[in-house]
């Protein structure tokens, strides 16, 4: 299989226009934080029960910046909301006194001077110490990402999406955080019209002028998907090529039109238990990850599924393999280094 990687998990958008911060609701410096926060025992516990990613605020007492990101950032509804309903948000001194369980390992503070670091203040933020840190991690601790530095709304949204979403298993942050900007800030940005299809109009277009048909399966409330959807098929390393060699299906997983599609007619009338359409889950397979771009070929057979999100340079190569047919007498691998080249 074709990856996007170099070398979602389902959520819920809470606002579905201009990201996950609430831009029309000012925040008072005096207002409390939002965020329901943890100790390191009550997350580990919960994720026991119900796997999610944490984000670990790492601060002082005499940190201001640290208040400062408490009264604005943690109190703004959208991201607090957000960060209650798909992490568990732990608040770690990083000078506490107290003993703290991690990964099967304590951790104290050896020293009983009023500023002494913790010895896991020390690990965490790999002895660069700095306040406030913010630490994104998946449910195991395989994935981290360290922040340094005090975040406004602007720049923790794409931090929180990149790990809730499992971006991280597709994209380098800073690619996706640029694309991230480019979607929802960047009115100048550089790129070029993609002519998008229904899915009934592909297929009309594709009896009459065979082309293989690439289908773009997202929601309007998955955060990659919205990112991807205004950026990778636009960009314009991508978008006349696919103009040249393909038609592009702009298919919402949660459609309700009826698809006929290879002598069989396709619903979405909630009879699978979901709110997708059934031709999505026949083309993933009953393998539902957003966002998911699958590649058909001129006789309507599925010839690769790319789940999660891809950036326009991760999307180049493989919109290539396919559209040069080099998939035919190539291996992936093979095709990738000669494409690096």
């Amino acid at each position: 299989m074709v990856s996007c990687k170099k070398t979602y998990t389902l959520i819920l958008l809470l606002f579905a226009y201009g990201g996950l911060s609430s831009q029309n609701h000012p925040v008072s410096e005096e207002a409390p934080g939002l965020v329901k926060w943890l100790s390191f025992k009550e997350a580990f516990e919960l994720n026991k029960k119900q796997p999610k990613p944490f984000i670990i605020d790492v601060y002082t007492d005499w940190c201001g910046w640290c208040k400062h990101m408490m009264k604005t950032t943690y109190s703004d509804p959208g991201i607090a909301s957000y960060i209650n309903n798909w992490f568990y948000p732990v608040k770690f001194n990083a000078e506490t006194k107290d003993s703290i369980l991690y990964e099967g390992t304590t951790y104290y503070n050896p020293v009983k001077s009023e500023k002494s670091t913790h010895q896991l203040a020390l690990k965490l933020l790999n002895n660069q110490l700095m306040y406030p840190s913010t630490i994104f991690a998946n449910y195991n601790s395989k994935f981290m990402l360290n922040s340094q530095g005090y975040l406004d709304t602007r720049k923790i949204e794409p931090m929180l999406i990149f790990t809730n979403e499992n971006v991280y298993l597709s994209t380098p942050f800073e690619e996706f955080r640029e694309q991230f900007e480019k979607a929802f800030f960047d009115t100048a940005r550089s790129s070029v019209e993609v002519k998008k299809y229904s899915f009934g109009q592909a297929l009309e277009k594709q009896s009459k002028e065979p082309r293989m048909l690439i289908v773009e399966i997202y929601t309007d409330w998955c955060n990659g998907c919205r990112v991807m959807n205004k950026t990778t098929f636009s960009d314009t390393l991508n978008a006349d090529y696919i103009n040249k060699k393909f038609y592009l299906v702009d298919f919402n997983a949660e459609n309700k039109d009826t698809i006929h599609y290879q002598g069989q007619s396709y619903y979405n009338n909630g009879q699978n238990g979901t709110p997708f359409h059934q031709l999505v889950m026949t083309l993933l397979k009953n393998n539902l990850t957003l966002p998911a771009t699958v590649f058909i070929d001129e006789k309507l057979n599925v010839v690769d599924v790319i789940p999660r999100y891809c950036s326009p340079t991760s999307m180049a190569p493989v919109l290539r393999f396919y559209g040069n047919r080099e998939y035919k007498t190539k291996k992936w691998e093979e095709f990738i280094k000669t494409y690096k080249k």
